[in-house]
């Protein structure tokens, strides 16, 4: 990673004079970000981070004193170029012909690894990580609340990958519980063969339409409760009715994942540990942690005073489980099988307060691992509708992205013979659905809006999929760069080191996002690239330059490329090479 390069440089001069290993000075470098008023330099120093002043107070003044002194101590060398002093920052202007020729070769040497390739990320340990995400409930149609957690685990789950951990991916899914019961009866009354073998989920949507109208019927509520004891009691022909609205369930969802662009290495369900949850309640009785309350529900008390202020329910009166005992031991069960470093849920944020309780409780069991284990919350969409009216399925969504999508391209001027508009057309609706939910913070909840979703220009998804046909577009009209023959002193304009600056700052970009587990920095980053690319293509033309500033330019555009589909598809996005 050329930042590496640079950073080491500055880092081992500067340990010199402040007497501290370079290794410590590394994380203190910072590349500048890149803005409109152009900064002169590359790297940046907080003299507080080195200094140890960081809590102590000091004035703007003492700052700007010791960033003085310090840079009064430094020397240019053949990598810095220009050491300047800013707001306690000591400025560093790297070797502007170095700079586009480290920054290049190390984008093209690197390839999908380039940014990851670093020494942020050479001390993280290789860990085993366990991502649970997407999660529906089965025989009901994907519904469009889970998008946000699909796409959202999906991204964690690549990071993860692409840092080099072991990570397995669990789609777990709410295949138990009383609605079963509920399902099944209305099934016994309401259902059809025919329409299960054709439009599974549809016709289970309907039928439990339909039974929820008369649930509050005593003889319905009793056949749903028969039915889920026999459920419960594994009986044959109940059970065999269940698994198939289970199969027919991922069939669907498996055909929706495909174009989403999502798969997993474990199907796995609530179903799984409705025997193993009973374990869980012995051994918490016998850690002596299950109390019962007078009508006989099993609870374990979280409360710090043990007064019962703050407690959570796990067994009904009647003993059978419920969501957090059957979470309780799909736990231990992952445990036991993974033996995970970290264990990552992504749901929304109304289960926070879920979540807590169970890792709460895994400590109470003497689980040390579950200081391991994370909920990454996000907020809901709100105002996603289709041309139909209110939204409430994913393919709906899909669908409906798409078709606008084919619409706007059709009207586009600029559009190119495609071979097949319509996959064109779902990888970019997609990007756009992407984009729109990654770009705040994700516990935020946001409004969904069409128009600007699909825009080709401005901050959405359409714009960098744009980019990247158009930057390659660019090297199928004039050949690919070719490394060992390019100029650098040919990449000295305002627009190209812009580029190269920006592309310095990658590596720095995705460590903040492996911190926090937040999409929106590189989001961000990426869409200022694509804006960078295209203020630069507009000036700095290829077609028509002498061949060495042709060529130059060539190998600026095809690395701006190459580390824009890097991050796309860590976000889940597949880039389009026309549209």
């Amino acid at each position: 990673m050329a930042a590496c390069y640079f950073r080491r440089s500055i880092a081992s001069q500067l340990s010199r004079i402040l007497d501290l290993p370079p290794e410590s000075l590394i994380k203190s470098i910072s590349a500048v970000p890149v803005s409109k008023n152009r900064q002169v330099a590359d790297f940046q120093l907080f003299v507080d981070s080195v200094t140890g002043n960081r809590s102590s107070g000091h004035s703007k003044a003492d700052l700007q004193l010791q960033a003085q002194k310090l840079a009064e101590k430094l020397n240019c060398d053949t990598i810095v170029s220009e050491i300047s002093i800013g707001s306690g920052t000591v400025n560093f202007k790297i070797n502007r012909e170095l700079l586009a020729k480290t920054v290049l070769q190390h984008v093209f040497n690197d390839g999908s690894e380039y940014g990851i390739r670093s020494e942020l990320f050479s001390a993280l340990p290789k860990r085993k990580i366990v991502v649970e995400f997407s999660s529906p409930n089965i025989a009901k149609k994907f519904h469009i609340g889970h998008l946000r957690s699909t796409i959202i685990g999906n991204f964690i789950a690549n990071l993860k990958e692409a840092l080099g951990h072991q990570v397995t991916r669990i789609n777990y899914l709410g295949d138990w519980g009383m609605q079963f019961g509920l399902l099944g009866a209305g099934f016994q009354q309401f259902g059809s063969e025919e329409k299960l073998k054709s439009t599974a989920l549809q016709h289970l949507f309907e039928v439990y339409v339909q039974v929820n109208k008369a649930a509050q019927d005593e003889n319905v509520k009793k056949m749903a409760q028969d039915f889920f004891k026999k459920l419960e009691a594994r009986e044959a022909q109940v059970l065999s009715l269940w698994q198939r609205f289970r199969n027919f369930s991922i069939e669907e969802y498996v055909h929706i994942y495909k174009r989403l662009g999502v798969h997993f290495d474990e199907y796995s369900g609530e179903s799984f540990y409705h025997e193993k949850s009973q374990e869980v309640l012995k051994m918490l009785d016998k850690k002596g942690l299950l109390q019962k309350t007078g009508e006989g529900t099993g609870i374990v008390d979280l409360s710090e005073k043990r007064d019962l202020s703050s407690c959570s329910v796990v067994a009904r009166s009647d003993g059978t489980s419920l969501y957090i005992t059957r979470d309780l031991a799909a736990a231990i069960d992952r445990m036991n099988t993974y033996n995970f470093d970290t264990m990552i849920y992504v749901t929304d944020k109304s289960q926070s307060s879920h979540f807590q309780k169970l890792f709460q409780i895994l400590k109470l069991m003497d689980y040390e691992w579950a200081e391991r284990c994370q909920h990454v919350p996000f907020g809901l969409v709100q105002g996603m509708k289709t041309r139909s009216g209110e939204v409430v399925f994913l393919e709906d969504v899909l669908d409906e992205a798409r078709t606008r999508m084919l619409q706007n391209m059709a009207s586009a001027k600029t559009t190119k013979e495609l071979e097949n508009p319509l996959e064109t057309a779902e990888m970019v609706g997609l990007a756009a659905l992407i984009i729109q939910d990654f770009k705040g913070h994700l516990l935020s909840d946001y409004q969904f809006s069409w128009d600007r979703v699909l825009q080709s220009r401005g901050d959405t998804g359409v714009f960098l999929q744009y980019t990247h046909a158009r930057l390659h577009s660019l090297e199928q009209m004039c050949g690919n760069g070719q490394l060992a023959n390019f100029n650098a002193a040919c990449l000295q304009d305002p627009q190209a080191l812009s580029i190269l600056q920006h592309l310095l700052r990658y590596d720095e970009v995705l460590y903040k996002s492996s911190e926090d587990l937040q999409p929106k920095h590189i989001v961000s980053y990426l869409l200022t690239l694509s804006h960078l690319a295209g203020a630069a293509h507009e000036t700095l033309h290829v077609k028509g330059s002498a061949p060495e500033i042709a060529q130059a330019r060539l190998c600026l555009f095809q690395a701006a490329r190459l580390v824009l589909a890097n991050g796309m598809k860590l976000l889940g996005i597949t880039p389009v090479l026309k549209m």
